[in-house]
């Protein structure tokens, strides 16, 4: 018999790979420097999980002793820097060497939950007992130890965090966001120079950088329109000294807040009434332009007790914080040329600014020299507190788009909000350096926990003490009052009561359903899948009584995605089906599942129709992405009979498009103004960082034909009262040369074309009659010379349908084949002769194609698993196919091959309304509303995949939930108010939300997009 000894499981430090959603979030918790440390002299391993974002490579950290993993399912202390997704939680216990019992993890992260905020209660109600998902270790669940509360003992600040980088940061992005809007305005200032974060190596790079700025400012000055340049900060702690750090590369002169109206009316006779302290202290009587002037306003200078002037007391302020009131807006809010908030703020306590101050700063601003535009318009908030301290901030802002503008009355000017809640992490060498040497100490301090010496330093243990919100299952002393928010989001879930009989299971936990779960079927698992899967799994993660059912005839594609979700054997919340999806017996029977009771097909269009008479027949509910085609809508009446929605138009476009479009045109309509014109563009592109776009400007994730084909759609729309119709072959020859939509670095690079027939939008969207508007016009988005050079390709008969070409020897044969098909078929239509054009733009873009030197080259293999390229072999051209086949499908192929997107290439997509209406009560006048998406594919998924899959994931458990009006039935798309609320909300909340903007015009002259535009001749 042979013998064995137990495998020794050493204490195990693992510092976790941070949420992929997070895209900039590159910090880390520890430096390869201590791992070393950590290695050498406490005898821990250190795991890392696997990351290719991280500021400090994977490679660093095994040379300094790590160990690169997968996962961190052998780690007891496991560290990151943000909360975890739900799915990642690894709560069960572990053996420590040869130990006889399990010891339980902990975790040290920011949780985001200390404040009771209730979007992540979910995460909380995970390390606490009574919950039905876990197993028989209640009390053996992972400790929580939360970064932000711990604090130094003797004046209770905090000393671990990023406050001190979000300050340096903040004033970057917030003077970049600044000097973008006062070039809107007309007015270009040094600060267009300003680095973003980001941008630079090292905050000594970013440093020197501003510095050149301020010596800049010093010799020559800022602009005379801005001038006196003034910056508000508030704050006193990490934040607040991290931007006066920055803030001194410039020429900064202090002032007081009671100087404030001064220094911006009269800056002649600034302090002409102190002349002899200003004499003394060395201060000049006069502003400069070469100056920048930095009020610090402090609680006492605009908190006030209620109904008499008693001048402000820190002990009782916090003893009795609803007895005052904030003069912010009166004070100071009005001068400043940028506001800087770095101040905190909790409920009970005052506003900063309210929603209604803002109007009033902005009123008092209007009447200050240069307050129309550029006083009191531009707001940093580094605190990031949504509807927190400005109540005015309506959501957060990202690294990727930074700044975003309201109007809170329609007379007065815009406000830029910067307001990115990840400030530190675009300055993550730094940070992460920074964050390090603060943390190092408390992580000893765990170390001494799992090795039972807790009292050798009590300092270190107590402050850890106070940083735990979780332990054993319980929560610690003074976060005890967060269980009510718990218990709440359970009884809301369906978590607690009835659905604790169900046992559902979550990750890591095998349990057995005692019910069955209601399920959702998904037919179709290609690219924009993942998103959807996503969307629902998190839902089944989370209650358990929802269950997925992936349907593919590709056994490859299931691997993948289970990679992909990270889904271990014991995780049922996604299932797999290999079906041939032309067996429609097959599919009825996953159909007819008693438990189904909503189908989603991601098919081709063509299977729809069959999909949705099995749907009637077994009275199952349908999701699709695809547009309403005449064979489904023949089958209204039958859905009708069999009380089934068959809900169609819910992606991208068809799918945002409507509800966000509807949306704001129903809010407008609200207000009783009348809609005169309606603009809407959308499109898929290569993100402007992508460095070789090919010829066409121009990228596939998935097979060009679609693209191809639309290119010979005719079109029909109207425009400032003049209808217009442009046939298909037309199409590519009538496109608007400038779209002016998006940020900068699309605002001067677009081109569009009408994207078929506006006109039965006019009722889809509730404008009424086509005679009554103005205009309507829905277009596609393109980069400028994408249609002058598809139209090149046209005429040589690369996009020919009709009839084929063979016995290919080369693919430059394809163009000679193509041109002689296109002069047999259609002898009148435009040809070209290839020998006039050397030397032109089309001649080199057509010798780009058909060059083996030239291409994105292979993908990976951990590519979109829709993306055709995976099925191409290596090089510049594809094997030639030796099949018969038409030109344009041929011309599909070479393009897939050409132009698919590269390793670490990513695509955006770009959607924009503007909606012109009338203003009640002021004649000659027009109101232009605008709303945006700009949308850029991550390392998991494409912008196109996630805005497509992830609306349609909203709508199936909308539907699921019974969220859908009970009468909405039968063949419909996504403008009922039940869907489109539902869906806006959900995408608004993983960062997909639409950006709106209004400003009230002069009618007969005004910067819109429909005065820009041309019709097409």
């Amino acid at each position: 018999m042979k013998f064995s000894l137990p495998r020794l499981r050493p204490l195990t430090i693992g510092i976790r790979r941070e949420d992929p959603t997070r895209i900039w979030e590159r910090r880390a918790p520890l430096t390869p420097e201590s791992v070393h440390e950590l290695v050498q002299s406490k005898g821990v391993e250190v795991h890392i999980e696997g990351c290719e974002r991280r500021i400090f490579k994977d490679e660093e950290y095994a040379k300094a002793g790590a160990t690169i993993r997968p996962n961190l399912n052998d780690a007891h202390i496991i560290m990151g820097i943000k909360e975890p997704p739900l799915d990642r939680l690894l709560l069960n216990p572990l053996p420590l060497n040869n130990a006889p019992s399990k010891l339980e993890r902990t975790y040290m992260m920011f949780s985001h939950t200390v404040k009771g905020q209730t979007y992540n209660m979910p995460l909380l109600s995970a390390f606490l007992d009574n919950h039905p998902n876990h197993g028989t270790h209640d009390t053996l669940l992972p400790t929580l130890i939360d970064y932000e509360l711990l604090t130094n003992e003797l004046d209770g600040k905090r000393t671990v965090g990023f406050g001190w980088y979000a300050g340096v940061a903040g004033v970057l992005e917030s003077l970049s966001s600044m000097a973008h809007s006062h070039l809107e305005h007309g007015v270009a200032s040094p600060f267009l120079y300003t680095p973003r974060p980001h941008t630079l190596p090292s905050l000594d790079a970013l440093r020197a950088s501003l510095h050149s700025i301020g010596d800049r400012i010093a010799a020559e000055g800022t602009p005379k329109a801005l001038g006196p340049f003034v910056i508000g900060l508030t704050g006193t702690g990490n934040v607040a000294e991290g931007c006066l750090s920055i803030l001194s590369e410039l020429p900064i002169e202090h002032v007081r807040v009671e100087d404030l109206h001064t220094l911006v009316t009269n800056p002649g006779t600034l302090f002409l009434a102190y002349f002899v302290l200003i004499t003394l202290i060395g201060i000049e009587l006069d502003t400069s332009l070469k100056k920048i002037y930095l009020v610090h306003a402090k609680p006492r200078d605009y908190f006030m007790r209620k109904g008499f002037s008693v001048p402000y007391s820190r002990d009782d302020y916090y003893a009795n914080p609803g007895e005052y009131v904030s003069l912010f807006s009166e004070r100071v809010a009005p001068y400043l040329t940028l506001f800087l908030n770095g101040a905190g703020w909790a409920p009970g306590f005052p506003r900063l600014m309210t929603n209604e101050q803002l109007i009033e700063a902005l009123v008092k601003a209007k009447d200050l020299p240069g307050g129309h535009a550029f006083r009191a318009t531009n707001v940093g908030d580094i605190s990031c507190d949504p509807e927190g301290g400005l109540q005015y901030l309506t959501n957060a802002s990202t690294l990727s788009d930074p700044f975003y503008k309201i109007r809170p009355r329609s007379d007065l000017p815009e406000v830029t909000m910067m307001a990115v809640d990840i400030l530190p992490t675009s300055i993550p060498l730094d940070a992460s350096k920074g964050f390090d040497e603060g943390v190092k100490k408390y992580l000893n301090g765990v170390l001494r926990r799992y090795h039972g010496k807790r009292g050798e330093d009590a300092e270190i243990e107590r402050a850890l003490r106070r940083a735990t919100i979780a332990e054993g299952g319980k929560l610690v002393e003074k976060h005890e009052w967060l269980q009510a928010g718990v218990d709440n989001w359970r009884k809301e879930s369906s978590i607690s009561g009835s659905s604790s009989a169900n046992g559902t299971k979550q990750t890591g936990r095998a349990t057995s359903h005692a019910q069955a779960p209601r399920k959702i079927v998904m037919l179709g698992s290609g690219m924009v899948a993942g998103p959807a899967v996503e969307v629902i799994r998190q839902r089944a993660l989370s209650e358990g009584s929802i269950q997925l059912v992936v349907v593919t005839n590709d056994p490859s594609q299931i691997e993948l995605m289970r990679e992909q979700l990270k889904q271990d054997a014991t995780d049922d919340s996604v299932v797999y089906e290999i079906v041939d999806m032309t067996d429609l017996s097959a599919v009825a029977r996953l159909v007819d599942d008693t438990q189904v009771e909503v189908v989603i097909s991601l098919l081709p269009v063509p299977f729809h129709p069959s999909i949705a008479e099995l749907c009637i027949k077994h009275k199952k509910h349908l999701v699709t992405a695809s547009y309403i085609s005449p064979q489904m809508k023949s089958l209204h009446d039958s859905a009708l009979s069999a009380n089934v929605l068959l809900l169609n138009e819910i992606g991208l476009d068809p799918g945002i498009d409507h509800c966000s479009a509807i949306d704001l045109i129903e809010s407008q309509k609200s207000q009783r103004k009348n809609v005169v014109s309606f603009i809407s563009f959308c499109g898929g592109l290569p993100a402007p960082d992508v460095a070789d776009m090919g010829p066409l400007k121009y990228k596939f994730s998935w097979s060009p034909r679609g693209v191809l084909t639309a290119a010979l759609n005719g079109a029909r729309a109207k425009l400032r009262g003049k209808e217009f119709e442009v046939p298909g072959e037309q199409l590519l020859k009538s496109y608007f040369d400038h779209i002016p939509i998006g940020s900068e670095r699309f605002r001067t690079s677009l081109e569009g074309l009408p994207n078929r027939d506006s006109f039965p939008y006019a009722e889809t969207y509730g404008l009424g009659p086509v005679k009554d508007l103005r205009t309507i016009l829905r277009g596609t988005l393109r980069y400028q010379g994408f249609s002058t050079l598809l139209h090149f390709f046209n005429t040589l008969g690369l996009l020919e349908l009709n009839g084929t070409v063979k016995g290919l020897h080369s693919w430059t044969d394809l163009i000679s084949q193509a041109q002689k098909l296109r002069r047999e078929l259609h002898p009148d239509a435009e040809q070209v002769d290839l020998s006039s054009l050397k030397g032109e733009k089309e001649m080199e873009a057509l010798t780009w194609m058909l060059s083996e030197a030239t291409g994105s080259g292979a993908l990976s293999s951990s590519s979109d698993s829709g993306n055709i390229s995976n099925l191409l072999p290596r090089g510049g051209l594809p094997p030639l196919p030796k099949q018969p086949a038409t030109p344009l499908d041929l011309f599909t192929l070479l393009l897939s091959h050409k132009l698919r997107y590269a390793p670490n290439e990513r695509d955006v997509v770009v959607m924009a309304h503007e909606v012109i209406t009338t203003v009640p009560g002021q004649t000659g006048k027009e109101e232009i509303h605008t709303s945006e998406l700009v949308a850029y594919g991550d390392e998991m998924y494409s912008a196109m995949a996630r805005t497509v899959g992830t609306p349609v994931g909203l709508a199936a458990l909308a539907v699921l939930d019974g969220q859908v009006e009970k009468a909405l039935r039968g063949v419909a798309g996504p403008g009922h108010q039940t869907v489109r609320n539902v869906v806006l909300k959900g995408l608004a909340e993983v960062g997909l939300g639409m950006k709106e903007t209004s400003r009230i015009v002069d009618a007969k002259s005004h910067g819109s997009m429909e005065a820009s535009l041309r019709v097409p001749s």
